[in-house]
């Protein structure tokens, strides 16, 4: 029988992925105070490189280190550490794998500011509950001018350090996911208004990237299938937005969904409080986002990769099979397992291990009279918090802690991300 996930994928760019398995984006925390590569990250990408993906795709690379996602964001922006991104590069590309560093800028969601200010396209503030948040100031033209240009000077820095592909962010509410939705831009000039409008920023982007990198390079994008919210980036909206990326040299495009304030990408892990324009269905089986993955099959030939849910080997052949899908991404499970892919593809385990459903919370530990929306804050974000810890261990040299509880992952979580912060470098 043709083993489906082990079938090579070759790109319109010319380059070739040796499975169809990819280890999905995953912010990590590991950069230094200067927000460089580390050690840690090397210790890591070499881990997940020996573990059988025939693609590997870094956390996201901030473009301008006064606006970060997280402390531990690693930037290029004229901050040096080009010789350890060469090693960084080197170690995430020594299982023979190819190795796409994700390059983004968070906007109104960053969670780090060096100069108290966060920026967008228009002045529209996030919420989140339980947290107050910056308005932020609307970009100037010439500042997103800057931006098409930084994302070209990353990109070409990736391919000079040993990178063999770079992804656009363009998901899950950040800087271009907010230029996208009219909800978050609400611009009159010619970076807004009309869907058209809205898209420009990131395709000039995209032009401006691949005319930096040449045409042999692999680029990829992450973009949402939708907000999931009214009067955000629907799903016809981004289907027409694919029309047009497949009218670009776009090798390869992930799809996932939802944003800070609509968290869909999180999917099963979270409540359905968390997600509730996602159909129960949806939620309950494997593959958040293969409905829409089918959809955009119809109006694109480009290879599509589907990043959450999928989680057996037999689900993941068949999307496969539909035709609907190129590459199948994991993430959570390849936090614990660096080498859940190898395993799959030699047929040592049928199943990538989830470990959502494993740790447990009792909401007594937070007291008698924790309103609810703190024990669900607490769940969420726990949940998260769990996952960042593993990888903190393994960049350390540990082995991940599979007995960590939610509630003492959350605290170490919030602990680690306050040094982080007590100790970044100013600018």
């Amino acid at each position: 029988m043709t083993d489906l996930l082990a079938q090579p994928l070759k790109l319109p760019c010319g380059a070739t992925l040796s499975n169809r398995l990819g280890k999905a984006p995953l912010t990590e925390g590991l950069a230094d105070p200067h927000n460089r590569a580390t050690d840690k990250l090397v210790r890591l990408y070499r881990l997940w490189s020996e573990g059988g993906a025939g693609l590997l795709v870094s956390g996201n690379v901030q473009v301008d280190r006064r606006y970060l996602e997280r402390a531990g964001n690693v930037a290029i922006d004229n901050n040096g550490g080009l010789d350890m991104v060469r090693a960084y590069a080197k170690a995430g590309t020594s299982g023979g794998n190819h190795f796409w560093m994700q390059i983004n800028h968070p906007g109104r969601q960053a969670g780090v500011t060096r100069d108290g200010t966060l920026v967008a396209p228009s002045a529209v503030k996030l919420h989140l509950a339980g947290k107050e948040t910056i308005t932020p100031r609307a970009l100037t033209e010439g500042e997103i001018l800057d931006i098409i240009r930084r994302f070209a000077h990353v990109a070409t820095m990736a391919r000079e350090c040993g990178f063999t592909g770079v992804q656009i962010h363009a998901a899950h509410g950040y800087l271009f996911s907010q230029f996208l939705s009219g909800l978050t831009n609400q611009r009159t000039d010619a970076w807004g208004g009309s869907l058209a409008n809205r898209a420009r920023a990131l395709l000039e982007t995209l032009r401006a990237v691949r005319k930096a990198v040449g045409n042999d390079f692999p680029i990829s994008m992450k973009l949402n299938s939708a907000d999931f919210q009214k009067g955000g980036f629907s799903n016809d909206e981004c289907l027409e937005v694919v029309r047009w990326l497949g009218q670009e040299k776009l090798d390869l495009l992930e799809i996932s969904g939802g944003t800070y304030e609509q968290a869909s990408m999180i999917g099963a892990a979270a409540d359905t409080a968390y997600a509730p324009k996602m159909k129960a269905s949806t939620l309950a089986r494997e593959g958040y986002f293969i409905e829409y993955a089918k959809r955009m099959r119809e109006v694109t030939t480009m290879p599509l990769m589907i990043t959450g849910g999928l989680r057996s080997r037999a689900a993941m052949e068949e999307a496969l099979a539909s035709g609907g899908m190129d590459v199948i991404g994991l993430g959570r499970p390849m936090c614990v397992d660096t080498d859940i892919c190898k395993k799959l593809l030699t047929r040592q385990v049928d199943v990538a291990r989830s470990y959502e459903k494993e740790f447990r919370f009792d909401p007594k530990v937070l007291g008698p009279d924790a309103p609810a929306d703190v024990i669900k804050a607490v769940e969420m974000w726990g949940g998260i918090g769990w996952f960042y810890v593993q990888l903190w261990r393994i960049g350390e040299g540990q082995e991940p802690d599979r007995n960590l509880s939610l509630f003492d992952a959350f605290q170490s979580w919030q602990a680690g991300e306050a040094k982080m912060g007590e100790a970044l470098a100013p600018l």
